[in-house]
């Protein structure tokens, strides 16, 4: 694979923030500074970026922060047919040493992009960003609501006995439901009556969340059948973690291998080998939702397909423990997973 110094001119490193992007040319072959610009982040700062472009030869462009501050500009170049490349982090350690300025950070973003000998595209729109939005609303939602039933057992705890009788032995469900229905009484003290008030408000909070978050796996759901249908098949993987899958995953080539994926989910074991001693340490880094999803497919086949729980017992056999059978399982899962993605039949 040749490198990106050898198929373009020049790359244009871009360190985009909310209101303003700014973006600095360097020459391919030297790494040497051509010329900067500063433009607001609308359609009209885009274009202004992209005349920049112009007028230089073969070119590149390489963006910090490309699902983000820099999203809008990578759709408008990535329309206009540029070649687009998404930068994961900016090189932190000749900060330490050295100033600071977005231009300088636009430069650095240009001559990283130069020195990598893997490059990453930008994820698509589509399908794939919907289900981003939707996740990331389900999952503000659910998290809002388990805070709310925290907040709703802690003053149930604290309550007055009155209050206390009316929830005591009863589940979390049982206790929203309860909640839900509370009235208040003419004979209540003061404190009675407001715990109740805010008891019922926080059930009822608990209560819609939930439903939210329902209305948005359902929507989920809808567009997995129709993108890729093929996931669903799979043991162990339902709507949301096949849509994580998606998100992760993105399109067809812009993740290079098996190895590349399993990397990403956190899956591939890290060399760490010194002397004549070859181990492994454990991958902490990658995607860490797309890393969970595998854990809960690995745990769900683990426990009800057979194929899986043959393969666990032969491997405890073997002297493995648990955690490291769970490891190999995601490894496998997230390889398997790729092929299907890659290289599965896409629904008509």
């Amino acid at each position: 694979m040749p490198s990106l110094a050898e198929v373009v001119d020049v790359v244009i490193g871009v360190d985009t923030h909310k209101h303003t992007h700014t973006a600095a040319v360097v020459d391919a072959s030297t790494g040497g500074l051509l010329a900067e610009l500063t433009a607001p982040t609308d359609p009209g700062g885009y274009q202004q970026l992209l005349d920049l472009a112009r007028q230089h030869g073969a070119r590149a462009w390489a963006l910090e922060g490309a699902g983000g501050y820099g999203a809008g500009l990578a759709r408008h170049l990535v329309a206009a047919g540029e070649q687009v490349i998404e930068l994961d982090r900016p090189a932190r350690a000749p900060r330490r040493h050295g100033a600071k300025s977005d231009s300088l950070d636009a430069a650095r973003a240009a001559r990283e992009a130069l020195g990598r000998s893997h490059l990453a595209q930008v994820k698509s729109d589509g399908p794939r960003a919907q289900l981003a939005a939707l996740m990331a609303a389900r999952r503000s939602a659910v998290e809002a609501a388990t805070l709310a039933q925290r907040q709703l057992h802690a003053l149930v705890i604290a309550a007055p006995e009155t209050l206390r009788a009316m929830f005591r032995g009863q589940s979390t469900t049982a206790m929203t439901t309860t909640a839900t229905r509370l009235r208040t009484r003419a004979s209540w003290d003061a404190h009675t009556v407001t715990t109740a008030t805010v008891l019922r408000a926080l059930a009822r909070r608990t209560t819609a969340l939930q439903r939210e978050a329902r209305d948005h796996e359902h929507a989920m759901a809808t567009i997995v059948r129709a993108w890729r249908p093929d996931l669903l098949e799979q043991p162990g993987i339902g709507t949301i973690v096949a849509a994580q899958v998606l998100i992760c995953w993105s399109h067809p080539g812009r993740i290079r291998s098996e190895a590349a994926f399993a990397m990403l989910a956190g899956t591939a074991p890290i060399p760490a080998s010194s002397g004549l001693r070859t181990r492994h340490r454990l991958n902490r880094s990658g995607d860490r939702q797309l890393n969970r999803a595998l854990h809960v497919v690995a745990l769900s086949r683990t426990r009800y397909d057979e194929r899986t729980s043959d393969y666990v017992e032969r491997r405890r056999a073997q002297g493995k423990t648990d955690r490291e059978i769970r490891r190999c399982l995601k490894r496998y899962i997230a390889r398997d997973l790729f092929r299907q993605l890659e290289h599965g039949a896409l629904p008509a």
